[in-house]
């Protein structure tokens, strides 16, 4: 029978493993968000997406598409998830795919929301 002795790694291979590890988070997370005519800023639960207005803007986050349809005034109809939403600025979050919307802002070259995980969901 052969006895090996427990070896414990080296602070240098742990801080390798835990640089690796945040390199492949990193990636994962800027894999998951692409946009065209939009700009995005995403956390691990919720993004936020800044439309650039008369374009063709959408952005692929969270696992899901959103686009602008369309603006008047301070009203604002997105697509999400496949679904149309209308939203104004302070009302409740929509619900829509397991996804909370809420309209954060709306100007005459950007409209600005944010879509959130549902805790639940």
């Amino acid at each position: 029978m052969t006895k090996r002795s427990a070896t414990t790694p080296t602070p240098l291979r742990r801080t390798a493993g835990l640089l690796a590890g945040l390199a492949l988070g990193v990636a994962v997370l800027a894999a998951g968000c692409s946009s065209d005519g939009a700009d995005t800023d995403c956390g691990l639960d919720a993004c936020t997406v800044t439309f650039d207005r008369g374009v063709d803007a959408s952005a692929s986050i969270l696992g899901v598409e959103a686009k602008l349809i369309g603006a008047q005034g301070d009203q604002v109809t997105v697509e999400v998830a496949g679904e149309q939403l209308s939203l104004t600025i302070g009302q409740q979050a929509a619900e829509v795919g397991g996804f909370a919307v809420t309209l954060d802002s709306v100007t005459d070259q950007q409209v600005q929301i944010r879509v959130a995980r549902n805790a639940g969901g």
